[in-house]
């Protein structure tokens, strides 16, 4: 079933959100079920036969993302799942940019982490084909889920910035623009209203790579947060509803709150690597890293998403 986000216009970063969802839904999820290939099942909106729950081995909490790893084992038992993109069901989106730091942290660590525990159960079940084996283990778990992330933040973030101080290495231009736009339009079809953004939305998808990569590390070595479970807190149309105090103090910003050090430390290599390019360099990469730079560091200082200020 599809979900349809109520607070998609909230803010800039709920409308981030709504393109990757409606990517993932539009193309991902339809894709899937009709080809009959393995999707994973999502546990906003779904039905499941008893029969394949328990078939499956029942609800697991060896990871925190329970509802994929009842989907793989049922998948590895035969059942099938059908995705119905003209039903669709109310979710709200998370409008703070820690509680989307914290979902996305569970979404990537959490698929991560559960790869290291269901690999060899899936290489060593008979009740499936090879051609679904691999395609379950490489495709759907390794480049989708692990590798994805890491390529995203390592090129664009780390290699591509460090190329500027070896002449030497010259990254082709169609590797480095072409291919990664063509692929970043796909990527807007889910949602043509939200085209315009585009640009901004590939900085920031850059951004969350950040801590993608490090949340897939941490589940793919079972490291101290794996298995951290943090309740995605969202406002939505809640706090537009919650009737206000007959007496209040003024609400007061804590601004060493929404600092987040890691944002703005790859702000400021950013920065350094564009300088020393628009100085030195003759690919003009300054003009991307700049861009770049003023997006980790608008996260980095916390002007994204809604604001909610403290009463203290």
């Amino acid at each position: 079933m599809a979900d349809m986000n109520l607070n998609a216009d909230e803010c800039l970063l709920t409308r981030m959100q709504e393109m990757s969802l409606d990517y993932h839904f539009t193309v991902e999820q339809e894709v899937g079920s009709a080809t009959h290939a393995f999707f994973s099942f999502n546990g906003t909106a779904g039905v499941l036969r008893i029969a394949t729950i328990n078939e499956a081995g029942g609800w697991k909490d060896r990871s925190t993302v329970e509802d994929m790893d009842l989907a793989v084992r049922a998948g590895l038992r035969g059942w099938k799942f059908l995705y119905l993109g003209d039903l669709q069901v109310k979710s709200e989106l998370p409008s703070t940019f820690n509680d989307y730091r914290n979902q996305q942290h569970r979404w990537s660590c959490g698929p991560a982490n559960l790869f290291r525990k269901i690999v060899m159960e899936i290489a060593m079940n008979e009740k499936v084909t090879l051609w679904k084996k691999f395609y379950v283990i490489y495709s759907f778990f390794f480049v989708r889920k692990i590798i994805v992330h890491m390529v995203t933040f390592f090129f664009y973030c780390v290699v591509l910035p460090l190329t500027i101080f070896v002449p030497e290495v010259d990254v082709p231009i169609w590797g480095a623009v072409y291919i990664p736009s063509i692929i970043a339009i796909l990527n807007s079809v889910g949602t043509p209203r939200s085209v315009h953004l585009l640009l901004y939305w590939i900085l920031f998808e850059n951004v969350m790579s950040l801590h993608r990569t490090k949340a897939t590390l941490i589940g793919l070595f079972g490291a101290g947060r794996a298995n951290e479970w943090v309740v995605t807190e969202k406002l939505g149309d809640a706090a537009k509803n919650k009737p206000a105090p007959k007496f209040f103090k003024k609400p007061k910003f804590k601004f060493g709150n929404r600092l987040h050090m890691l944002e703005l430390g790859f702000g400021l290599f950013l920065f350094f690597c564009g300088c020393y390019d628009y100085v030195h360099g003759k690919n003009k990469y300054f003009i991307y890293l700049f861009l770049q730079t003023i997006t980790f560091l608008i996260c980095g200082f916390g002007y994204v998403g809604t604001i909610i200020p403290t009463s203290s």
